[in-house]
């Protein structure tokens, strides 16, 4: 079964951001996972062939979690943050990932 292909401007824009906090560095040690934010419609192949792309690393899994926005008050104003969703790319045994941007 050959992956299907993405176009590399998609793939190049799935990934938004990665997630540092305590949460994500305990599950980054615990469970070899990296945390990412998404774009709300990206698939869990186009995630996969994405971070595989941009950082040259084996993906195991893809696991997501859409996040809602929660109702803040902006200037007294009621609003909302907006809608997130998360990506937990689990990385094959022995693969690492750096965001420092050096090569390997």
């Amino acid at each position: 079964m050959s992956a299907p292909k993405y176009s590399e401007g998609r793939l190049a824009s799935v990934l938004l951001a990665p997630i540092v906090s305590e949460k994500a560095t305990q599950v980054a040690e615990k469970h070899n996972q990296v945390l990412f934010k998404v774009l709300r419609d990206a698939t869990k192949p186009e995630i996969k062939a994405a971070v595989e792309l941009m950082f040259k690393v084996e993906v195991e899994s893809v696991s997501v979690v859409n996040v809602k926005g929660k109702t803040k008050r902006f200037g007294g104003r009621p609003g909302r943050r907006d809608h997130v969703k998360k990506a937990y790319v689990a990385l094959k045994a022995g693969q690492e990932l750096n965001f420092s941007g050096e090569a390997a």
